[in-house]
């Protein structure tokens, strides 16, 4: 089996990428919908996260609201990111972890996809045989999140701003990859770009 990470900065596209592979036969997960359920009541995540940035985070029916977390996180100054990646960060892994060992018991020559923002920033690629980067050009990550949140541009390109400040630029992600995908351009070409990449990563799986 081939493991693989799919990472890229705020608005790059992952997850338009992340469909892309799977409706080629890669298994993926995505890393946010891990976060999303350790946020839920319940769990041992969620109650450290309140433990650390208090109740006024949850939501009425106990689970955390996300975007009020992100506020307080990349609001605070000094920024509280890195608190919050390191009570997050261990368990998402974990979890990636054993989705991938499940997978490798299903299908041994499976290409299994870990859709995750902070692949490079976290220490997760270590543990990835391949690294795939998206990127697009910086105005468009401004307009895709202007667009996703409905807000104005200038709101947008300020969270945008905040955001990436946490992340690696650009430059050091595509110098860790092993293959690069440009979203900037018409989805019909980012398809083709994935489709090229997954017919290599599928024959690297099946040797």
């Amino acid at each position: 089996m081939l493991k693989v990470g799919l990472t890229g900065g705020i608005a790059a596209g992952k997850s338009v990428v992340g469909e892309m592979f799977a409706g080629l036969g890669a298994q993926v997960i995505q890393a946010d919908e891990i976060s999303h359920q350790l946020m839920q009541p319940g769990e041992d995540v969620c109650r450290e996260v309140v433990r650390h940035f208090g109740s006024e985070i949850l939501q009425a029916d106990g689970s955390v609201n996300r975007a009020r977390l992100a506020e307080l996180a990349f609001g605070s100054k000094p920024s509280r990111v890195q608190e919050l990646n390191q009570i997050v960060h261990p368990t998402v892994i974990r979890r990636q972890q054993e989705w991938m060992e499940q997978v490798r018991q299903r299908d041994p020559h499976a290409v299994a996809i870990v859709e995750a923002a902070l692949i490079l920033e976290a220490s997760m690629a270590g543990n990835l045989d391949r690294l795939v980067v998206v990127t697009c050009r910086p105005e468009q990550r401004v307009e895709r999140w202007a667009r996703r949140l409905k807000v104005d541009e200038e709101t947008a390109r300020s969270e945008v701003a905040r955001r990436m400040a946490a992340q690696l630029p650009d430059e050091e992600k595509i110098k860790a990859a092993d293959f690069v995908i440009d979203n900037s351009g018409f989805l019909e070409e980012t398809r083709r770009q994935v489709a090229e990449i997954y017919g290599k990563l599928k024959r690297e799986a099946e040797k």
